[in-house]
């Protein structure tokens, strides 16, 4: 399969790096504003891919992504060149909306024009309401977001960590915006078909809710206070989408997608194939869920109705 990375910063590097890693393509085309930046790191990872699957990394333009059938697009600011580091702000991610909405225009612009079927995926922030643009520039709806993937993750640690099992074995959803109004769904959380609730002591549950919730909320900004750019985890949720699409596997990732009932990208499970999303799944919710994720949907349609 051959992939287009539309942005060689911190985030394109690691989904690059995770691609080659999982040998997800067999062709991976590099473009950045800055043409030297996607040269060097093309020369420097180059070196590097003999030692493992066969795989053509490139440097190139818009031109050099004909027959691609993903394309991640990482270019925009993050958090800290945005200014939304501050924890108790309630718009979090969505203030680099403006910004990186100017940015998604133009690449969603240029990429259809050469490749009008491939599937495009949105990394930069804030995903949904990116989105949700690029679906209405591209004019077609094969358009998704790496979503709440990293937060269903980090959900799922959190979860194990505490309970001193493998995170494989929780299963755990986070849907609705990869942001502040995002929905943890604690109703149908289990732990190898167990559900939290014959795990966790009554008197314990709102504590132990309350700390997984920071640590998903806060993770972000952790990470970039600490190495300036959350980039890994996310690299990788992304080669492991793409190594879903090429392999046809009919996996499942919480994802952005367009739900015609909300009117607006929001994060829910997809089955991904070769072909792209092939259907989504809605997942049982509480009242309180149920609730939680309108007023998530609200509040992405609210921002992209600013734009």
């Amino acid at each position: 399969m051959k992939i287009g990375v539309i942005g060689a910063g911190a985030v394109g590097a690691a989904c690059i790096m995770s691609v080659i890693g999982r040998g997800a393509a067999h062709e991976i085309v590099v473009i950045d504003r800055d043409e030297g930046r996607a040269t060097g790191l093309v020369t420097d990872m180059q070196y590097g891919m003999q030692l493992g699957l066969p795989a053509r990394l490139v440097a190139g333009g818009y031109d050099d992504l004909a027959g691609a059938e993903l394309i991640l697009v990482t270019a925009g600011i993050n958090e800290k060149a945005g200014g939304a580091m501050d924890r108790n702000d309630p718009a979090g991610r969505l203030r680099l909306l403006g910004t990186n909405a100017d940015i998604i225009r133009e690449v969603v612009s240029r990429t259809v024009a050469v490749v009008p079927g491939a599937l495009i995926l949105v990394v930069a922030n804030p995903p949904e309401p990116l989105a949700e643009l690029a679906r209405r520039v591209a004019g077609h709806d094969r358009v998704l977001s790496a979503g709440t993937f990293l937060d269903t993750l980090r959900f799922r640690f959190h979860i194990a960590a505490r309970l001193d099992v493998h995170p494989s074995v929780v299963q755990a959803q986070v849907i609705g915006e990869h942001g502040n109004s995002r929905v943890l769904l604690w109703s149908s959380a289990q732990v190898a078909n167990t559900p939290l609730t014959e795990l966790i002591p009554a008197d314990e549950a709102a504590s132990f809710r309350a700390q997984v919730e920071e640590q998903v909320r806060n993770a972000n900004i952790t990470i970039i206070e600490g190495i300036g750019a959350s980039q890994y985890g996310v690299g990788m949720a992304c080669a492991r989408v793409a190594e879903a699409m090429m392999r046809d596997e009919h996996a499942v990732f919480p994802l952005g997608h367009h739900l015609p009932e909300y009117g607006v990208t929001l994060s829910m499970p997809v089955v991904i194939g070769r072909a792209g999303v092939l259907r989504v799944l809605r997942p049982p919710l509480s009242e309180s869920e149920h609730a939680a994720l309108g007023r998530s949907a609200e509040t992405l349609r609210t921002a992209i109705a600013g734009l």
